[in-house]
C-alpha cells in the first residue's frame, strides 16, 4: 500500500459519532504528518484552514476535528463546507461511525458519560447524537465503520481511504470481509463470492490465506472466477463513470466470503491488481477479517 505523503494529501474534515474513534484517527493523521486542530466550533474551521493557506510557508496537510461537543456554537458541517469553498478549500469529509451496541460498550468500558445523555440512558444520548449527525454523515466523502476495527485496523483503513490519490483521480478501496463477522456498513457496493469453492475445506490450504499463492491459484482457477471478475469490472466501470458525474471520488467495494480469509481476499487482490493498471484511479486494498478467527 502506498504511504501517505504530505505533498499529496488533501485537507481533511474529521467528524463522527462520539466513541467511534475520533481521537485515534486524529493520532493517525498526526503520525502521517498532518497538522490537526481538535474539536473546533464549525464557524472557526474556515478561519483555521484560511490561516493555514496564508501562512508562509503554507501549512500542509491539514485536518480539523469537529464533533457533537461543538453543538453549543453556531454553524453546521454544510455551512462550513460552503464557507471553505468560498476561500478555495475543498476538504475531504471523513465520518467515523459504529453500531450503537459497540458505542455503548466503549463508553461503559471507560466509565464516561455521553455528551448528549442529559441524565437519560446512554442509549438515548447516542440516539440524539445520531439524529444530530445525520446530515454530516450524508455529506461525508468517506465513512469508516469502526465497529469491528482495532486501532491498528483503523490506521490501515484511513491509509486505504486516503492513500496517495491526486486531485484528478477517483479513489477506490476494495475491502475483503467475512459475512460471519457482519457486512461492512461503509461500503458503497458489496459482492458475495461464496459461490466459489471454499479452500477452507481443502486440508492443505486451510492454514493459508487468500494472499498466499496456493489459495490464490485455487480460487482464481475455478471455472466461475474469471467470468465473475470480468463481468464485475465491466459493471464497476459503468458505476465509476456515474459516480464521477455525480462528483463522488471515494468508492468502497466490499468483497465477502464466509470468514474473510480465503475467497474474498484472493478475489479482492485480483480486482485490485487489474484496477491498478488504470492511471485514472487510485486503488487500495484492505482485508478486514484476514486475521480474525
Amino acid at each position: 500500500m502506498a504511504d501517505m505523503t504530505t505533498t499529496q494529501m488533501p485537507p481533511i474534515l474529521l467528524t463522527g459519532m462520539s466513541g467511534a474513534g475520533l481521537s485515534s484517527a486524529s493520532k493517525v493523521l498526526e503520525d502521517k504528518g498532518y497538522y490537526v486542530s481538535q474539536n473546533l466550533p464549525p464557524y472557526l474551521i474556515a478561519e483555521v484552514f484560511k490561516a493555514g493557506q496564508e501562512n508562509d510557508p503554507p501549512v500542509q496537510p491539514m485536518a480539523v476535528v469537529t464533533d457533537t461537543r461543538s453543538r453549543v456554537f453556531p454553524g453546521s458541517i454544510e455551512e462550513t463546507v460552503s464557507a471553505l469553498e468560498e476561500i478555495g478549500v475543498k476538504p475531504n469529509i471523513l465520518f467515523l461511525d459504529a453500531r450503537d451496541d459497540v458505542l455503548i460498550r466503549r463508553f461503559d468500558s471507560v466509565r464516561r458519560t455521553h455528551p448528549l445523555q442529559q441524565g437519560d440512558t446512554l442509549k438515548m444520548g447516542i440516539t440524539r447524537e445520531r439524529d444530530a449527525m445525520a446530515s454530516a454523515r450524508d455529506a461525508a466523502d468517506v465513512i469508516i465503520d469502526t465497529t469491528s476495527l482495532s486501532v491498528h485496523d483503523l490506521r490501515r483503513a484511513i491509509e486505504a481511504s486516503f492513500g496517495s490519490m491526486s486531485g484528478n483521480q477517483q479513489h477506490v478501496t476494495v475491502q475483503s470481509f467475512g459475512f460471519k463477522h457482519g457486512s461492512p456498513r461503509d461500503a458503497d457496493l458489496i459482492v458475495d463470492v461464496r459461490f466459489l469453492p471454499n479452500p477452507y475445506w481443502v486440508p492443505e490450504l486451510r492454514g493459508f490465506r487468500g494472499t498466499d499463492e496456493p489459495v490464490s491459484e485455487y480460487v482464481l482457477h475455478q471455472d466461475a472466477a474469471e467470468p465473475f471478475i470480468e463481468n464485475f469490472l465491466v459493471m464497476l466501470q459503468s458505476m465509476l463513470d456515474g459516480y464521477r458525474h455525480e462528483g463522488k471520488n471515494f468508492i468502497t467495494v466490499g468483497v465477502g466470503c464466509t470468514g474473510g480469509h480465503h475467497r474474498s481476499v484472493a478475489v479482492a487482490e485480483e480486482i485490485v491488481r487489474r484496477l491498478r493498471e488504470r492511471t485514472d484511479l487510485d486503488v487500495n486494498v484492505l482485508h478486514r477479517d484476514i486475521r480474525r478467527d
